[in-house]
């Protein structure tokens, strides 16, 4: 027989997976302020593997439009502009040789609108993905019906995934607007 309680916890850890998923996306996108986290997807080809940025250079914000790259070994600069030009950050390095600078621009109110659509649509996709968890649990839980679940407690458990279906659209809208707000705010 179905353990319901458990049920709902894989429920609850499913929508949480799908919301750690957005905020980690959301991270990503460039607001006009400078972020270390819109690098985490570059690979630099060090001693003929790719490594993450972050093990090869410590990776710094001095100001709000600007991220500073300095390698720990010297001989790696070239690769890490290599690296950085090859993803899509979108940014052009500027290397002085011992240090490599990001120069943020500030983004025009067309980009933002656009930022602002890009969010909505990884919102979207989330939500969606928050919906076919509590649709596939609601499926489970009529099957245990079929299995001797009490048809009480199949309503009581549908309103408890219902609570917590709810709580994780109203986390991911407030992670948009937050964003939402980051991205239009000049």
């Amino acid at each position: 027989m179905l353990d319901v309680k458990q049920t709902l916890n894989d429920a609850s850890e499913r929508m949480e997976m799908a919301t750690m998923y957005l905020n980690d996306e959301l991270q990503r996108i460039r607001a006009g302020r400078a972020n270390v986290a819109i690098l985490d997807g570059v690979r630099v080809d060090s001693y003929g593997s790719k490594v993450p940025l972050n093990q090869v250079a410590t990776v710094m914000v001095p100001d709000a439009r600007t991220i500073a790259i300095k390698p720990w070994d010297k001989k790696a600069i070239k690769d890490i502009e290599k690296a950085i030009m090859d993803s899509d950050v979108g940014i052009t390095p500027e290397n002085n040789g011992e240090l490599i600078r990001l120069n943020l621009p500030q983004p025009t109110e067309e980009r933002r609108r656009d930022l602002v659509k890009q969010c909505n649509k990884i919102g979207e996709r989330t939500k969606v993905e928050i919906r076919n968890v509590r649709s596939d649990i609601k499926e489970k839980l009529k099957k245990a019906i079929k299995d001797g679940l009490s048809e009480d407690n199949e309503k009581d458990a549908e309103e408890s995934l219902q609570k917590i279906h709810d709580k994780f659209i109203k986390q991911v809208e407030s992670l948009l607007e937050e964003k939402q707000k980051e991205i239009m705010t000049v």
